[in-house]
């Protein structure tokens, strides 16, 4: 696969059938997709908590209401002990790796010290774990009609409420995915 065609910065949205619980009616944001593989944050998962218990466990002082009370994300199945933060630019933090021009994926512990006092990026989404494809898997998945892929969102992925991003996702490409079969038709 060329560099041109490869996903990052995109949604990759399940298809109605794709029947894994981990993925069921998923969007993932894809923050890295290369000729090793891909990584991404499912962005429509609750973890059932907050980021106060966050803050909490990580025996961080917060000052913001706003941030403790956000949602943590279930960004996927793999190491899911480890915290992941989508945020919009600014901020100059430890373990930062920019998607585009305009988000960034951060992994230290400084964005969140900074986000519990309303010091830290204007947006952001965080989320324990994340999702990973080994070399060509996703391709293959893909190519079996598991995923549609389409642009990101920064509303669908900051703003949009968490029950209506698959299908406010699928929308920006003209798919009502709730009309979607299962099954292709055969004549």
């Amino acid at each position: 696969m060329n560099q041109a065609t490869y996903l990052n910065n995109q949604f990759i949205i399940a298809m109605p059938g794709l029947a894994d619980p981990t993925f069921f009616h998923t969007v993932t944001y894809l923050c890295q997709h290369n000729h090793e593989g891909a990584l991404g944050i499912i962005i429509n998962r609750s973890a059932d908590m907050k980021l106060g218990d966050i803050f909490t466990q990580m025996k961080i002082r917060t000052t913001s209401r706003s941030a403790a009370d956000a949602p943590v994300f279930s960004g996927g199945p793999v190491q899911q002990e480890r915290g992941f933060v989508l945020h919009t630019g600014g901020g100059n933090w430890d373990a930062t790796t920019p998607v585009s021009e305009s988000i960034s994926l951060t992994t230290s512990r400084d964005v969140i010290e900074a986000i519990a006092v309303d010091k830290g990026p204007k947006q952001y989404l965080v989320a324990l774990g994340y999702a990973g494809w080994s070399d060509g898997q996703l391709e293959q998945e893909m190519l079996a009609n598991a995923w549609l892929n389409t642009q990101c969102s920064q509303q669908v992925l900051f703003d949009t409420p968490i029950k209506v991003r698959w299908q406010a996702a699928a929308e920006q490409i003209g798919v009502d995915i709730n009309r979607l079969t299962i099954q292709a038709g055969h004549s």
